[in-house]
């Protein structure tokens, strides 16, 4: 089907662009962005998945003030158009590409009108492969941009006032092929789960942005590993990390970091050590990861949406839907005083870490 996205000059492949290249159910396009003021809270982060192949668009967006975690999500049919970006109370406008995003949500008790604005040039990761047995469960492409924020934010009635220099975070872009709504039937049976370590790591600085992720097999053997440093200036050269390496100071009871070191090693830099010092979790299944119901590409209704709310310090830690987090953290490297998140989703045994098993804890 011709749709407006087929006035642009973006076609890869002989079918409109409302056709994606493959037929895997799997293939999502998806937003993602975080942020976060810089004495401390709130903290919020928005999803919006797009999936053509089961005629899905869903969004959520998630805010942590006073210990209290908000969130909203939202879900609907698809439809013909693709560049229609609204999901009930949540909308995410492209209003300049790669420089200036715009993120409004409406459902109360949250209100938002956010205006984020690149301090970098967006980062290219490399490619994500992953096989599961015969299939390929993992073939994506992800960007990752920092940026600041600026318009106002409320949370039942108290408003908070963003600009640039306040609010800090990132976002990121990611498209391909990985593991959405109700698991796949056909074949052998399998557990894409087993085993998965992933730390994912973008970090502001007022001068500097660093990047950083790595995604572990459970000897500590890497399938998937990046870094990056660039000067907080769109426009600025990066400096791509030759080697990367971490250390993780675990909670007790817990997969999640209390605190952790990431070693960049980049042509220009030398070797970077950025110390970060965990304040508090955000729980991803705020945004749909691992939730039951309102999981990514989960078919909920035509046009539905919702509002729940937990308090954060009566998450149990140990569930495996809270074991996917961003741990919001105070950062330094050197001198250099910054902010940024630590993502953490670790499953089954990882020998650095001193897992054994699925969901064994740190002691």
């Amino acid at each position: 089907m011709i749709t407006s996205g087929d006035d642009y000059p973006i076609h890869q492949t002989p079918e409109p662009v409302q056709q994606v290249f493959t037929s895997d159910r799997n293939f999502y396009d998806r937003f993602f962005f975080n942020g976060y003021f810089r004495e401390g809270e709130p903290y919020f982060a928005a999803a919006m998945g797009i999936y053509p192949n089961v005629g899905i668009i869903d969004c959520a967006f998630s805010v942590i003030a006073g210990g209290v975690q908000h969130c909203v999500r939202a879900s609907r049919v698809l439809g013909d158009d693709r560049l229609d970006t609204r999901v009930g109370p949540i909308s995410i406008e492209i209003v300049k590409p790669m420089r200036t995003m715009r993120i409004r949500v409406d459902k109360d008790p949250i209100k938002a009108d956010l205006i984020f604005e690149a301090r970098a040039n967006a980062i290219e990761e490399p490619r994500f492969t992953r096989r599961t047995g015969p299939r390929i469960t993992m073939d994506l492409t992800r960007f990752t941009q920092h940026g600041g924020y600026s318009g106002s934010l409320s949370v039942g009635g108290k408003k908070y006032d963003a600009r640039p220099s306040r609010v800090w975070g990132s976002r990121d872009r990611s498209w391909g092929v990985r593991g959405i709504g109700p698991a796949d039937p056909a074949g052998v049976p399998g557990n894409p789960l087993a085993q998965f370590y992933w730390l994912w790591s973008p970090t502001n600085f007022e001068d500097l942005c660093t990047h950083f992720d790595v995604n572990d097999y459970a000897d500590g053997s890497r399938w998937h590993e990046f870094g990056a440093i660039t000067r907080a200036e769109p426009g600025a050269e990066l400096d791509l990390a030759t080697a990367v390496d971490f250390n993780v100071n675990y909670a007790p009871n817990t997969r999640h970091a209390k605190s952790a070191e990431i070693i960049l090693r980049t042509p220009k830099a030398g070797e970077s050590r950025i110390e970060l010092k965990q304040l508090y979790n955000f729980y991803m299944q705020g945004i749909g990861y691992f939730h039951p119901k309102w999981g990514h590409a989960m078919y909920v209704g035509p046009d539905e949406s919702t509002y729940e709310s937990f308090k954060t310090a009566d998450v149990d830690e140990r569930d495996l839907i809270h074991q996917h987090i961003q741990a919001v953290c105070k950062a330094k490297l050197g001198t250099r005083e910054g902010m940024g998140i630590l993502e953490m989703a670790i499953f089954g045994p990882h020998d650095k870490s001193g897992f054994k098993d699925f969901l064994d804890m740190h002691p």
